[in-house]
């Protein structure tokens, strides 16, 4: 299946065996950089890769078991699909013992590798995820509404609407006051249909929850609309552009795919200032692996900030689940912690269980002087 939301992801990081661990595989399958063979060579190595790690590591024989059936469903997944493959990045996801599997067409290309844990390896598809966001683009000419859905490379019409608008008159009759009447209700008439419409965005913010609004009309129009748009909807307002209704979806898309990069390097810019004027000032923020993980077994945590590609050895009590950096006892169960080699994916697991947004930062940047890890907070204890 295609990897699309979030959802998908809180399921994925639900997933825990209490007898076998779980195997993770990532491939980069894009044909557009490689031909057929690199990549099969490309997976091959890897599965190489994967069964000398499992040869080297130390575990019953169930376990190990399990995890060489992984390996062997994966090889077989590949040889049969990845010939005809078209899409640029693969995921799979295996525990045999547990009977689970789970496959993932990716929009982009991850990293290759093979991971073994006890739960499957969110990580790489949460900073895919965090590359896209759900875009609603409303274009309105005076005479017609068109709200479009762009999301993962796609768009879709939403929704259109018609108004019933006169026409603008010149002026005649005596001094000219039957044509000023007119214009009048010209404009009450307009008004009312900016009030549809911005109702009718509200509205589809609670259909389909979207992240930005792009705005495509007229500054005449935009700004008698813009007050129009529930408080909800005019946080989500992020830019005016020249599209109107009549425009190609294709034309449409290309456009926005190219302002999209901008959008979001100054969104997790904003995100990135915001987190260094809370930790100076001691407020709703965080920083560093230990306060972090602190807050997130709090359920303090709103967005957890992470530097792309950062990871750190940790700990986990078997008990209650909470994340530590050094810990060997949880303080909480009084239980010896178990060793984690990569404590910053449990922790993306743990904020996607706790529903918080996570943020994969790319360096440089303001947060790694502060830990290369670190939390906007809910609120402060």
């Amino acid at each position: 299946m295609k990897l699309m939301g979030r959802e998908q992801l809180e399921t994925l990081a639900k997933f825990e065996s209490k007898d076998y661990l779980t195997t993770s595989f990532f491939l980069d399958s894009s044909k557009n950089r490689m031909t057929k063979k690199e990549v099969q060579l490309s997976c091959k190595n890897l599965l190489n890769a994967g069964r000398l790690k499992l040869d080297q590591m130390s575990l019953p024989k169930s376990k190990k078991d399990s995890l060489d059936r992984d390996l062997e469903r994966i090889k077989e997944f590949c040889s049969q699909r990845l010939s005809a493959y078209p899409h640029v990045g693969l995921a799979l996801f295996s525990c045999h013992g547990e009977g689970y599997w789970q496959e993932f067409n990716l929009v982009k290309s991850p990293r290759n590798q093979v991971v073994f844990d006890r739960n499957p390896y969110v990580r790489p598809l949460s900073a895919i995820l965090d590359e896209y966001h759900r875009t609603c683009l409303l274009t309105f000419d005076g005479k017609e509404a068109k709200w479009y859905g762009i999301y993962m490379g796609e768009i879709s019409l939403l929704d259109s609407l018609a108004g019933d608008v006169p026409g603008k008159v010149r002026e005649g009759g005596w001094e000219g006051y039957a044509s000023k009447r007119i214009e009048r209700h010209r404009a009450s008439r307009m008004h009312d249909f900016l009030k549809q419409i911005a109702n009718r965005t509200f509205s589809l913010t609670r259909e389909e929850p979207f992240d930005w609004l792009l705005l495509g009309c007229s500054d005449e129009y935009c700004q008698e609309l813009e007050p129009l748009f529930h408080p909800y909807v005019q946080k989500k307002l992020k830019m005016r552009l020249k599209i109107k209704p009549g425009d190609p979806p294709d034309r449409i898309l290309k456009e926005i795919l190219q302002i999209k990069d901008r959008l979001k390097k100054k969104e997790k810019d904003e995100i990135v200032k915001r987190f260094l004027v809370e930790v100076e000032r001691d407020g709703l923020a965080v920083a560093g692996l230990d306060q972090t993980l602190h807050k997130l077994n709090r359920g303090e945590v709103q967005i957890l900030l992470v530097t792309r590609h950062f990871s750190d050895a940790g700990r986990r009590c078997p008990r209650c689940g909470f994340l530590y950096a050094e810990q060997p006892v949880c303080p909480s169960c009084q239980v010896k912690t178990a060793l984690l080699s990569d404590v910053i994916d449990d922790a993306v697991e743990a904020a996607f269980n706790s529903r918080c947004q996570v943020k994969h930062i790319n360096p440089p940047s303001g947060l790694d002087e502060f830990g290369r890890i670190g939390a906007l907070l809910r609120y402060k204890a």
